[in-house]
């Protein structure tokens, strides 16, 4: 019997495919570009002929059969600028030889489908499509700068460490999803950085151990009702949704992510934070930015200017919210819902009635919970002085809502002590009421004795002093007996007086209720 280590490549090989046998066995790259730019253009270049193109039966064969290595040497599969003919067909079988192609091109799809795999890399390669469900592969999948026209499916595969997707060109053609990875399972990082996508990226019940990265990301559904589907994905880390930077050909270029058609992060829980910077949100009137009842604690949303459709936080819970007030969409088009956060950090100059209008556009009908959410988050803050005007503006609001006997009252307790929110209003109208009395008083003759038998010395101050407080008797306001128009002013005071102590009593009952 032959040794092993002397086997030759079959002789129905063509000379390419021989020497790509011998590289591999080398563990050496097989090298079949020709130096020219223009030619050696795996994605836009000029058709390749038969002498760099090698038959994708025979690349199966030396990976699912791979012959021994050269003494001292790994073998390896290393191609560069090579055209790949047929289907290239590894479904259900075991890679062990580390793979590494480089400016190639498929003539068809390649079929990965259960297959088990280590490391396997593939630089700026033209795939027509890439089927890959339940793929396991040990180490990293690299698909940098690859063009795949048809899409990819990745549904249940699962990577042992990253997975690199930089400048990764993706249409769907025929299929329905540019890239369908539902369930995928990464053991660290996603890298997707500059991608650009033609129909739906759906990651849906997705689970990455580190961190998923979409800068400068270019996604792409506008007909349909989501352009990024990563409903119940669990992330470690961070998720990025913001601008990104790229160096091609020497020349660094920087651009924002942009989403034309929905995003869905629906109960996806991520571990750090979300990064929702720099960032276009092109929508339909049926398409959203929904996040409802995503947990994060940090949810960072400057995105530089308004979606054009809805924002849906209904339900999410989020330790701190950064935001910038251009960053919103406008009334009608926000839900806050059940939205819970501890902590609001601008990240830039947010005004009060800024953030207060924000609210309002929240909520086209009165809802008391996001006023409450936002002055509980800015008390524990340290900002009590904002969260006192936020329930003020959450009382005005409510007052809108009620019959007209109800405004007015409100309207009284807003004008008179600022529903208990501004008490020192009520001191400052009793001072008021109490220096127009006692000159209306002191300006007239003194009253009549009433027949109490006390008659104390007559002072316009302390009888108006005395109609003006409910609960207190100074001794005035009984022993005088008003008659004409000094009996209608006593009578106003005495009632604006109970009108005050009433509206200051609901306040501080409710501030004390608050702090409690």
């Amino acid at each position: 019997m032959a040794d092993p280590a002397e086997r030759t490549p079959p002789r129905d090989w063509t000379q390419v495919e021989q020497r790509m046998w011998r590289a591999f066995r080398a563990g050496r790259t097989c090298d079949l570009r020709t130096g020219q730019a223009d030619e050696d253009d795996s994605l836009a270049g000029p058709p390749w002929p038969a002498t760099r193109t090698v038959r994708a039966q025979a690349i199966a064969e030396l990976l699912l059969d791979p012959p021994p290595p050269v003494p001292g040497r790994v073998s390896a599969l290393k191609l560069a600028g090579v055209r790949i003919s047929g289907r290239l067909t590894l479904a259900g079988g075991t890679v062990t030889p580390y793979v590494q192609l480089d400016g190639c091109r498929f003539d068809e799809q390649v079929l990965m489908p259960e297959c088990r795999a280590g490391s396997m890399r593939l630089v700026r390669c033209l795939i027509p499509r890439l089927e890959a469900a339940r793929l396991q592969v040990t180490g990293d999948l690299h698909l940098p700068q690859c063009l795949v026209t048809g899409g990819i499916r990745m549904t249940d595969a699962q990577i042992g460490t990253d997975l690199l997707l930089n400048q990764l060109i993706v249409r769907s053609g025929t299929h329905s999803r540019a890239i369908a990875a539902d369930g995928l399972v990464v053991g660290q990082d996603v890298d997707a950085e500059m991608i650009e996508v033609d129909g739906e990226f759906s990651l849906r019940s997705a689970r990455i151990g580190g961190r998923l990265s979409l800068r400068g990301g270019r996604l792409r559904n506008p007909a349909d009702r989501t352009a990024l589907n990563a409903a119940r994905i669990q992330i470690e880390h961070t998720l990025y949704l913001s601008a990104g930077r790229a160096t091609t050909g020497g020349r660094v270029e920087r651009r924002d992510f942009v989403c034309e058609g929905g995003l869905r992060l629906d109960d996806g829980r991520i571990g750090n934070a979300v990064i929702i910077n720099q960032a276009h949100f092109r929508l339909t009137d049926d398409q959203q930015v929904s996040m409802r009842r995503l947990q994060t604690p940090e949810l960072c949303f400057t995105p530089g200017r308004p979606p054009t459709g809805a924002v849906a936080l209904t339900g999410a819970v989020i330790g701190k919210l950064a935001d910038a007030p251009g960053g919103w969409p406008g009334a009608g088009r926000l839900h806050l819902s059940g939205f819970s956060y501890d902590r609001v950090v601008p990240r830039e100059a947010f005004p009060l009635r800024a953030r207060i209008a924000w609210l309002r556009a929240a909520t086209p009908e009165y809802s008391p919970e996001p006023y409450e959410r936002l002055a509980t988050a800015l008390r524990g803050g340290g900002e009590d002085a904002e969260a006192r005007e936020v329930l003020l503006a959450k009382q005005r609001r409510r007052r809108e809502t009620l019959p007209i006997a109800g405004r007015l009252w409100g309207w009284a307790q807003d004008v008179t002590v600022g529903y208990g929110y501004r008490p020192g209003r009520a001191a400052v109208w009793m001072a008021v009421l109490w220096a127009l009395g006692a000159l209306y008083f002191a300006a007239h003759h003194t009253p009549r004795p009433a027949d109490s038998g006390y008659v104390p010395h007559w002072s316009p101050a302390l009888y108006a002093l005395d109609l003006l407080l409910p609960v207190i008797d100074l001794g005035q306001d009984n022993a005088w007996r008003e008659v004409g128009v000094g009996q209608w002013v006593a009578s106003a005071l005495t009632l604006l007086g109970w009108m005050l102590a009433t509206t200051a009593a609901a306040g501080a009952s409710r501030l004390l209720r608050r702090g409690s």
